[in-house]
């Protein structure tokens, strides 16, 4: 079990991951609302570029580089308004591709993950809800990292606060699309209610499964931080080289926002810089 520790800035609260050691890096809290990942640098690294996208459910990854690039037709990154994500380039991961770049996204609900590499010093920033889940977009990060010479067995991969299984209630149709990743089924928008079943009942089946009971009919819960993990076993990743936080938004209002909870939107930042 990869231990997880709660560090203060200015006596607000945020958590890092010892797996995480060696890298700069947090999971910062609702405490930090007013802060924008310009500012949170000068918590990690205030030499670091940050980097940050406009999030929109996908499984886009970009590399720095290439958020620089979207730039260079904008205008200078100094010189982007910090409030304004349209000036942004659409995506939900963020892969450096240099040392000091601090990659950063933003959660309510959805699984915050960090992925260093230990051999290279590169890291990764994820938004991954479930529809980014369904669409595998932890193990496109990974693909992109390994495009840059990581290799699986030297990252460390970090999975922060995010909404439990057991609060979590999605639509049958919906779990078995985020379950369809990890069992060796297909799913689709046109697939018949015995095939989404099927794929559930496969899905029931896996040792410690994600997909949990729910009471209510046509409704199921589902465990999106664990389907990470299996995406992750079956890619190679071994136990060791992750770690999941002990801490769910939705019941942990006193540290974290949950748009499940409260409908707001407002979020927190997690943040990893590379070495």
């Amino acid at each position: 079990m990869h231990t997880w520790h709660w560090q203060t800035w200015q006596d607000l609260p945020y958590l890092t991951c010892g797996l995480l050691q060696d890298w700069s890096h947090g999971f910062f809290t609702q405490q930090f609302w007013v802060h924008a990942p310009e500012d949170l640098a000068e918590v990690l690294q205030p030499t670091a570029q940050v980097y940050r996208v406009k999030q929109v459910h996908s499984n886009t990854v970009l590399t720095a580089a290439e958020i620089d690039r979207a730039f260079a037709v904008e205008g200078d990154l100094e010189t982007v308004a910090e409030s304004d994500s349209a000036t942004f380039p659409e995506a939900d991961g963020i892969v450096s591709n240099e040392a000091d770049q601090a990659v950063w996204v933003c959660t309510a609900d959805c699984t915050p993950v960090l992925i260093a590499d230990a051999q290279t010093g590169q890291v990764s920033a994820i938004h991954a809800g479930w529809r980014g889940t369904a669409t595998k977009i932890v193990p496109r990060a990974i693909e992109r990292l390994q495009q840059q010479g990581s290799q699986l067995s030297d990252l460390k991969i970090a999975l922060g606060p995010a909404i439990a299984g057991e609060v979590y209630q999605v639509s049958r149709p919906v779990a078995a699309q985020i379950g369809s990743t990890v069992v060796p089924q297909e799913i689709s928008p046109q697939s018949t209610d015995a095939e989404v079943e099927g794929l559930l009942d496969a899905l029931s089946q896996i040792p410690d499964s994600p997909l949990l009971p729910d009471p209510q009919p046509g409704r199921a819960r589902i465990d999106v931080r664990r389907v990470l993990a299996l995406q992750l076993e079956q890619l190679g990743i071994a136990p060791e080289q992750m770690a999941i936080a002990p801490y769910c938004t939705y019941q942990s209002p006193e540290y974290f926002f949950s748009y499940r909870r409260e409908r707001l939107k407002k979020v927190q930042w997690s943040g990893i810089v590379s070495a």
